[in-house]
């Protein structure tokens, strides 16, 4: 869930840079010409532009997962009530309200934008919101699953096969859900960044968990380069005067003539 741009405290309205800027990196020899990533992102086209001071909630990307019974019959319950909250104007708690990191996939979802930093054997993802840090090294193996730490990014691994960097993320803790479905930590998240143009991007991701899952989960996230826009610290504050989160689970929003 994303609140309007007001509510956030001092997250700062950017506008969208007025034309496309070239960039050119030079990279090593094994890779000669990369893509130039580095850069503020924003999610595009930006389904919360026009909102001010609302409760908005991102949609499942593409047609949702195609889950294994009972797993699928219980998501769709959970959402079913999750919009049906949402439309009476009192909408579940959910992690961005309760002031969590997102994890993977969700932070590459940009409710707020994202910095990308490119550095040797490194690409760094830096969220606005709370100040999220997501590290894919870059040419190295991917651990064993077993000496895996479970985290909320998980490891991500990553290499480039022409101008596509393609990241490998696994270890995404159990209990940190993308949009609540359900998976095992046996889930695999494959990843396919791409530029389309000197100021616009692509993430082909794909979820595999065959422990949960009658197929592979895919869908795009699209993005924006802004390079008039300066990443801010911003961390969530529970006490925020304009929403509360109530003891049913529900979230109560207030406008900001109700607290003058």
């Amino acid at each position: 869930m994303r609140l309007g741009k007001p509510l956030m405290l001092a997250v700062a309205v950017a506008a969208l840079c007025a034309g496309p800027v070239a960039h050119v990196a030079t990279a090593s020899a094994r890779h000669a010409a990369e893509p130039y990533m580095t850069g503020v992102w924003e999610i595009y086209p930006d389904p919360f532009a026009g909102d001010e001071n609302t409760f908005k909630e991102l949609p499942v990307p593409g047609d949702g997962p195609n889950l294994k019974e009972p797993y699928a019959t219980q998501w769709k319950k959970l959402r079913a009530e999750r919009d049906a909250k949402l439309k009476a104007g009192t909408p579940l708690v959910d992690p961005s309200t309760l002031c969590l990191p997102e994890g993977m996939p969700t932070i590459m979802g940009a409710i707020f934008p994202l910095e990308f930093l490119q550095t040797k054997g490194r690409l760094t993802v830096l969220a606005e919101f709370l100040s999220q840090t997501r590290r894919i090294y870059l040419d190295r193996p991917m651990p064993p699953l077993n000496k895996l730490v479970p985290s909320y990014y998980g490891m991500s691994v990553g290499h480039w096969e022409g101008d596509t960097l393609v990241v490998t993320t696994r270890g995404v803790k159990e209990d940190v859900r993308f949009f609540e479905i359900p998976h095992s930590g046996d889930m695999a998240i494959t990843e396919r960044i791409r530029l389309t143009a000197p100021d616009k991007m692509e993430d082909q991701i794909t979820i595999d968990d065959p422990k949960m899952l009658v197929e592979p989960y895919r869908f795009t996230y699209g993005y924006k380069r802004n390079d008039k826009y300066q990443i801010m610290e911003y961390y969530c504050d529970r006490e925020d005067p304009l929403f509360n989160v109530k003891s049913d689970g529900t979230v109560e929003m207030k406008s900001t003539n109700e607290i003058k």
